[in-house]
């Protein structure tokens, strides 16, 4: 061999890359695979594009040399990073290595996890997390490695709130999830937590005891059900395979970065596609229940409709969708839940559509059927105007266009929804819109208390008052005073919303939101 040749350090860099794919190993690797769950390196070879991830940092770890200087051992970074593709688009991924000290903070993950976020912000992509551990955090049995103990400080956080600004955020739960490793799947654009497998908790089991707060297991603290019905998580799935897929149909919806806007599809249907169906869905019966999402499901591109946060704030729908091939937020009431009410889960849900719809240039459609906010004693408990009240302001501030179809109900100030405050939106009613400060069927006995106090006959009154009342409440009422602009066929809302998206397109801004996300 030429003597002059680097080729014995090349050998030795091949062999630290042949032990750090090694990650914790054989039997860390098969208890791994015990409990269901794939390793960091089979993770990250699912969700990328094949043959393109390029690690980066791959030989840091912690090394063991003997007398001559030579490597005898080596364990790897519990923290593995590197650019690939998703879609044949750019992104970095990161994840943590479970098998090597349960993914607690030894072994230069700060170091490489910093980098990670950096390289992430700076570069404007996508970054997808691949949460297993503690993400970071130290055990106690680092105070002992170090010789002391630390007070905790959040370096490098705002490059992990600045970059949900920048480019999109995915974090996936993919195991026991605690402390700042949960911060860093809530603090994501869109999160998914794999249902046996994985929990998330601020603290575990032995924590909890110790706080004298109860004998309880992590699947009590952490488990699926829990936090994607409160909202910590966005959604649930039952294999890790699933969470991938999901995180790549997120991403599928959404531009690179903010200096791009969302790219098109091909359109998978014709754009002047009319469902017959659409002119019965809706009940002439005020307080009959329907399918909202069957409307959806007529009315955007076929089978585009990406739903977020099912089991959370159920009273309004969330997600994603493709009109005529053009990404765009969707809304829309739910009338089997609470009749379409506003709840304060419902609201805070719908702020995470709004700013992620204005973050990303996303036009928004509403379809609306609202009969206001939830009401009652459990709804002033839970703060609901507060939260409701950001809701309608997080619309207001939307810096993307709006448009509405009222399909039935429009009551309230939570009904006050139909348009963007500020702003001359496109909005759409059908013909069986209904809409008021309160529903006449609530409403009458208040407004009319003095006169049916007076009547001999308060059920007949009460019955001719309504019938009344029924008789000027036609949506055609308000059209000729053009406080509604169209009435429309039912049949004709994807033609008429296709045409509307096309424009949408024109005003268009790129750059950053007028607010940051907020997460």
């Amino acid at each position: 061999m030429n003597d002059k040749s680097w080729q014995p350090e090349v050998d030795e860099l091949r062999e630290r890359e042949q032990l750090a794919e090694e990650l914790g190993g054989e039997d860390k690797v098969e208890r791994q695979h015990f409990y269901g769950k794939m390793t960091i390196r089979e993770r990250i070879e699912e969700i990328c594009d094949p043959d393109t991830f390029h690690e980066i940092g791959k030989t840091a770890g912690a090394a063991e040399y003997d007398d001559e200087g030579n490597l005898v051992a080596f364990t790897p970074s519990n923290f593995l990073f590197g650019l690939a593709e998703i879609d044949g688009r750019p992104a970095l991924v990161s994840g943590d290595d479970f098998t090597v000290r349960g993914g607690s903070a030894e072994s230069t993950i700060p170091a490489k996890r910093a980098k990670a976020e950096g390289l992430a912000f700076e570069m404007e992509l996508p970054h997808i997390r691949l949460v297993d551990g503690m993400g970071g955090g130290g055990s106690v049995k680092t105070i002992e490695m170090a010789g002391r103990t630390y007070i905790p400080e959040l370096a490098g956080w705002e490059t992990i709130v600045n970059h949900l600004g920048v480019a999109p955020s995915v974090s996936l739960a993919l195991g026991s999830v605690a402390g700042i490793g949960a911060a860093r799947v809530t603090t994501s654009h869109y999160s998914v937590i794999v249902r046996d497998t994985a929990q998330m908790m601020i603290a575990g089991p032995a924590l909890v005891k110790h706080a004298a707060l109860g004998d309880v297991s992590k699947e009590e603290l952490g488990h699926a059900d829990l936090h994607t019905s409160n909202g910590a998580i966005d959604d649930v799935v039952d294999t890790e395979d699933e969470a991938f897929f999901r995180a790549r149909q997120f991403l599928y919806y959404l531009p690179g970065n903010i200096n791009e806007l969302p790219p098109r599809v091909e359109p998978t249907d014709s754009r002047d596609r009319r469902e017959e169906r659409l002119l019965s869905v809706v009940p002439r019966g005020a307080r009959a229940a329907y399918d909202m999402r069957s409307i959806l499901t007529d009315v955007l591109d076929d089978e585009s409709f990406f739903e977020i946060g099912r089991n959370w704030g159920q009273s309004i729908i969330t997600g994603l969708a493709h009109l005529d091939g053009y990404p765009v937020a969707v809304f829309a009431e739910d009338p089997r839940i609470y009749g379409g009410g506003w709840t304060a889960d419902a609201a805070r849900k719908l702020i995470r559509l709004l700013d992620l719809a204005s973050t990303f240039h996303l036009p928004v459609v509403h379809f609306e059927d609202c009969p206001g906010f939830v009401i009652g004693k459990d709804s002033e408990e839970q703060a609901t105007i507060r939260y409701g009240s950001a809701a309608l302001a997080a619309l207001g501030q939307a810096t993307v266009p709006f448009a509405c179809v009222v399909v039935r109900k429009a009551f309230g100030v939570a009904g006050a929804a139909n348009t963007k405050p500020g702003s001359h939106s496109f909005r759409y009613a059908w013909p069986s819109g209904d809409w008021g400060s309160l529903p006449i069927e609530g409403g009458i006995e208040v407004a009319y208390k003095a006169d049916l106090a007076d009547s001999d006959d308060p059920d007949t009154m009460l019955d001719q008052i309504t019938e009344r009342l029924n008789r000027v409440r036609s949506p055609h009422r308000s059209a000729e005073y053009f406080e509604i602009e169209e009435i429309i066929d039912p049949r004709d809302t994807r033609p008429m919303l296709c045409e509307w998206v096309a424009l949408a397109q024109r005003s268009l801004k790129t750059g950053p939101s007028a607010f940051t996300y907020r997460p």
